[in-house]
């Protein structure tokens, strides 16, 4: 093989790298603002990638096997962290990468068939109805959503309380989309291209993919303006926005248990459950004040399993409750493992088990909501379960037997609606969403606790799974997304990771150090507004979903046409 021949099978591969290399670092190890701006030209040398191997004539299956590199390659860079696990959180990265290719594939048939314009315009289009599809179905994983990229830098997204994460990838498509036009005219002005074999006229010339109002001599103006004019708006509303609500006095507490030694019996340093409690209960005693209002553990503080219908009657439950009465005023959030039973098979849901001894019964990832010493408890399940962690796709049931994330492996119990517990006597504005880790990376879905009154969002998680890697770090900042999308503030207590508060702004007000038990307390304010992205939820993805199919059923109709005419064009 000759040197050039080489190179020319390369290049390719070199392209599928940078992409991923881009991308992985607009999330970054550590997520830093500094970073973010990758994500405008990281699709860039894929989409030169991939009109490379168009114009030499490459087959589908050459196209498809660099564009899968490029996606695993991303996904592995981004979210390695899975495998902490266990090494089943390989099958996520590869799994991930081969969904996302779908949305390739489809915009590459559009513009087989449609032309150039209408073929790249459709790209975000497609994008964006799998991330939407990617936020609903059974195979849930929306961590890579485009529009997560931004979340070291909320002061750039402000306006995200109108369009939801959503409108980030819309942001990160335009631009990337007006670099790539910008290189190509500027290749295209230097000289001829050499038409490879089976490239396609169209190609050699392309149109221009976004229509300008005007001409601009300025090299890259457009795209540099598609980044800029976004941000000044966002410091706009920033600027012009002011916090609201009554304020009440909140506790967060961290009582760091590695969850792989300690926090669960068999480890090898297991911490016993009732110390688990007392250490629960001191940390919260350094931090309260006769004007605290709200008390957060983390999610699973109470690990062993709670019968439902018989809870009070644990000793653990009536030391809480004892706690309580000796602090009036004060309610509690913790997470909590409980079990409930039905009485039939007919009864069960789902996801049911059964037990010879037991009968049928479901366990549940709990929210469990102590409004005073005496009221009882308002249990709130998980509702967005980890796919093949805490919930197994039908399609995957016979195949994923055991991912260990912690807790209970299979497929647990989860509810339809979003809960949100009632304000208590003292406080009558504190309407509290229970939200439940990985819960947090949805928009739409944490939405609409605000549209269920919801004043105050209370994530309880426990991060210490992902160890000290990225994971945990770019969940926090997730949930600065949901801050500026809701415009509540979030009181977030973990196990260990990070635990602290979030303003209406996405402004990390306070944050306490991972790794160290510890606690926190500040002022919240509880805002009753509910913002246009909150009311309408995810409007974008919906109308992407919408044109996706239409865009599809174009294609498919000329794609029979042209067949049509070819055989017309022959029969003598």
């Amino acid at each position: 093989m000759t040197p050039k021949a080489k190179t020319s099978r390369l290049r390719p591969a070199v392209l599928a790298v940078l992409s991923a290399l881009l991308l992985w670092g607009g999330w970054a190890p550590h997520p830093t603002a500094w970073l973010v701006p990758l994500l405008f030209i990281g699709w860039v040398p894929y989409l030169l990638m991939e009109r490379k191997l168009t114009l030499a004539g490459a087959r589908k299956r050459t196209v498809f096997g660099y564009t899968y590199l490029f996606l695993v390659l991303w996904n592995a860079l981004t979210t390695w962290w899975v495998s902490y696990a266990s090494m089943a959180g390989i099958a996520a990265v590869v799994l991930n990468a081969l969904f996302m290719c779908l949305p390739l594939m489809a915009f590459r048939q559009t513009r087989k068939r449609l032309g150039n314009r209408i073929g790249y315009l459709s790209l975000p289009v497609f994008w964006i109805a799998f991330e939407q599809l990617h936020l609903t179905w059974d195979l849930t994983w929306p961590w890579l959503t485009l529009g997560n990229g931004f979340a070291p830098a909320p002061q750039w997204v402000q306006w995200y309380e109108y369009t939801g994460f959503l409108g980030g990838s819309v942001w990160v498509w335009a631009v990337n989309l007006l670099f790539f036009q910008e290189l190509l005219k500027r290749s295209s002005s230097s000289g001829p291209a050499t038409e490879g074999h089976g490239a396609h006229p169209a190609e050699m010339r392309p149109a221009p993919i976004i229509a300008r109002p005007w001409r601009s001599r300025a090299p890259f103006a457009w795209p540099v303006l598609t980044i800029i004019l976004p941000i000044l708006l966002s410091y706009v509303i920033g600027a012009a926005y002011q916090e609201k609500g009554t304020q009440a006095e909140v506790v967060v507490v961290q009582p760091n248990l590695d969850p792989y030694v300690e926090k669960f019996e068999g480890g090898a340093k297991f911490v016993p459950y009732d110390e688990q409690l007392t250490r629960l209960l001191a940390l919260s005693e350094q931090k309260l004040t006769p004007q605290t209002r709200l008390v957060l553990w983390p999610e699973t503080a109470l690990e062993e399993s709670y019968w439902e219908n018989t809870i009070d009657s644990n000793p653990k439950i009536r030391r809480i409750r004892e706690w309580l009465a000796r602090h009036p005023g004060v309610t509690l959030l913790t997470g909590i493992t409980t079990i409930s039973s039905y009485p039939n098979k007919e009864a069960a849901s789902e996801t049911a088990r059964y037990r010879d001894d037991l009968g049928y019964y479901d366990i549940f990832n709990t929210g469990a909501y102590f409004a005073s010493a005496t009221a009882p408890i308002a249990f709130y399940h998980k509702s967005r379960l980890v796919p093949g962690v805490e919930k197994i796709p039908p399609v995957l049931a016979s195949v994923i037997s055991h991912i260990d994330l912690g807790g209970t492996v299979g497929s647990v119990g989860s509810q339809a609606e979003r809960t949100v517990y009632p304000a208590p006597a003292n406080a009558p504005a504190l309407r509290l969403a229970p939200v439940i880790c990985y819960e947090s990376i949805y928009g739409d879905f944490v939405g609409e606790y605000a549209r269920n009154g919801a004043t105050l969002l209370g994530l309880i998680t426990n991060d210490a799974w992902w160890h000290d890697s990225p994971g945990y770090r770019q969940l926090l900042s997730y949930g600065q997304l949901r801050c500026i999308e809701t415009r509540r503030d979030l009181a977030r207590s973990a196990n260990t990771g990070f635990t602290g508060f979030i303003n209406q702004k996405g402004e990390i007000t306070q944050r306490e150090p991972a790794w160290v038990p510890t606690a926190s307390r500040a002022t919240v304010q509880l805002n009753d507004e509910v913002t246009f992205y909150a009311r309408y939820g995810e409007f974008i993805g919906r109308g992407t979903q919408v044109l996706a199919l239409l865009l599809l059923l174009v294609a498919i109709v000329q794609g029979w046409r042209s067949r049509s005419v070819s055989t017309s064009a022959r029969t003598p």
